[in-house]
């Protein structure tokens, strides 16, 4: 018996070794190895829909456990109010004006009264291109809408902006059928109906993941919840109309709810395989939301979706990487732009940028890693250059085309010059106090900077 025992402690000795050699192995590739990155694009969220942020429309546990994990910046900014532009500048780390984008994509004769492009310049940097450049394997997955649907058939492909594979969208150059059964942005014959959409996208992902486990990945996953129409499952505790009224609060709480637990299995599936510790997780929003319930979606934030004023372009944000960024932690002073993204993931990733990119964001990693600072350089922002390319929300929320952040002070105004308004949003977060009469050398100044950078953008008046 006990040379029995004895041969049976030397095999599970043995085995251990092994074991151990095996995982010490595994870390050591781990820790070596760049970080997967997938960049959570919410459509259409508010400031505060989800309870991390103050939400009180229903619980979002999986959201508010990623909060719980990583940072959260309370002064983030998209690049715009609105979808098209605000992709493009995080996409390009460049503000969207440069490649002609200033309000949303339509058909052709939208864009062209609007003065703006058809379709994101396929010679234009992205982050995708330079991740896959470094090794990157790189996806697309959910809505585009820089480019494709309508009448725009000669979008450029996917392929040409750096993604490997995709899966998106009605508005994009190649629309996934099973989302697209017909030529619009949703329909009933839809194989992926709309609610299970953003399951559609998770599976994708984590899909893509498993398929490239011996190589770091970069992801998009841009759903189009929480964006209009609403259409949620039916389900018991709502026995009235169906499909519920697009519009309805009713309608969003339930498509909010899901959208939640979607999230909760993209992490339960990231940790599932192992991916979780070596994955940096960024949630985010592309723009304010439309309708904001009073401004309730937007913490009471002045402004919404096509505004430029704080609840049409202050965003949620969470970054989580664990064991590199700490957990909890909540950042309220340091100013992140959309654009600072991706030379701020670059240095994450330990990528080199080219040297002929000139990006207008600016590299926040340390931010991301838990050092707050001050933004050295102002953020500009500009929605449409005319009147015919969009609808403004009601009149309080109605805000100039043309805004400028600049440390505490942010000053909007017309490209006409008129209308300008000066706030200190450290101060005065909802800017309902108008300081440009008694603050005159910070408004001439900032009016100054503001009108230089708009003329320096080119303009697209004819094609």
């Amino acid at each position: 018996m006990s040379r029995y025992i004895t041969c049976s402690a030397i095999l599970a000795i043995g085995l251990l070794t092994v074991g151990l050699s095996a995982a010490a192995q595994s870390k050591r590739n781990h820790a070596g190895r760049q970080p997967n990155i997938i960049v959570i694009l919410t459509d259409d969220m508010g400031f505060s829909d989800v309870g991390t942020f103050g939400g009180k429309f229903v619980p979002t546990p999986n959201i508010d456990r990623l909060a719980e994990n990583g940072l959260k910046l309370n002064q983030y900014y998209s690049a715009a109010p609105i979808c098209s532009p605000s992709r493009v500048g995080m996409l390009t780390g460049m503000y969207p004006g440069r490649w002609n984008f200033s309000t949303y994509l339509d058909n052709k004769k939208h864009n062209r009264e609007a003065e703006q492009a058809d379709f994101l310049d396929p010679g234009a940097p992205t982050i995708a291109k330079f991740f896959k450049n470094a090794g990157y394997a790189t996806a697309h997955f959910g809505k585009w809408h820089m480019g494709g649907g309508r009448d725009v058939k000669n979008a450029p492909g996917f392929e040409q902006y750096g993604f490997d594979v995709h899966a998106s969208t009605y508005e994009s150059p190649d629309p996934d059928p099973a989302i697209t059964a017909t030529d619009w942005i949703w329909s009933d014959k839809d194989s992926i109906k709309r609610w299970d959409r953003t399951k559609y996208f998770v599976d994708k992902t984590l899909g893509f993941l498993s398929k490239h486990k011996d190589q770091p990945c970069f992801i998009n996953l841009w759903p189009d919840d929480v964006h209009t129409p609403w259409v949620p499952r039916n389900q018991s505790e709502y026995t009235g109309q169906f499909p519920m009224n697009p519009q309805e609060e009713a309608a969003f709480k339930l498509v909010l709810k899901e959208y939640d637990i979607q999230i909760g299995r993209l992490l339960d599936g990231l940790k599932q395989s192992g991916a979780d510790k070596n994955t940096i997780i960024i949630f985010t929003s592309d723009n304010g939301p439309l309708p904001s319930f009073r401004g309730s979606r937007a913490e009471g934030l002045r402004g919404s979706k096509l505004s430029l004023y704080e609840g049409g372009t202050r965003m949620p944000f969470i970054i989580s990487w664990p064991g590199h960024i700490g957990k909890g932690k909540i950042d309220e002073n340091s100013v992140v732009n959309a654009l600072d993204l991706l030379p701020s993931l670059a240095k994450m990733a330990g990528i080199s940028l080219p040297g002929g990119y000139k990006g207008d964001g600016v590299d926040r990693s340390q931010v991301f890693n838990g050092t707050p600072s001050a933004r050295g350089k102002e953020i500009f922002w500009e929605y449409g250059r005319n009147d015919i390319a969009f609808k403004f929300p009601r009149p309080i929320d109605k805000s100039p085309n043309l805004a400028v952040r600049s440390g505490q002070w942010k000053l909007l105004m017309n490209s006409n010059g008129s209308d300008i308004q000066l706030y200190n949003v450290f101060k005065d977060k909802k800017e309902s106090l108008n300081l440009a009469e008694q603050e005159p050398k910070v408004t001439t100044e900032l009016k100054e900077k503001l009108l230089a950078w708009w003329k320096s953008l080119p303009k697209l008046t004819s094609r």
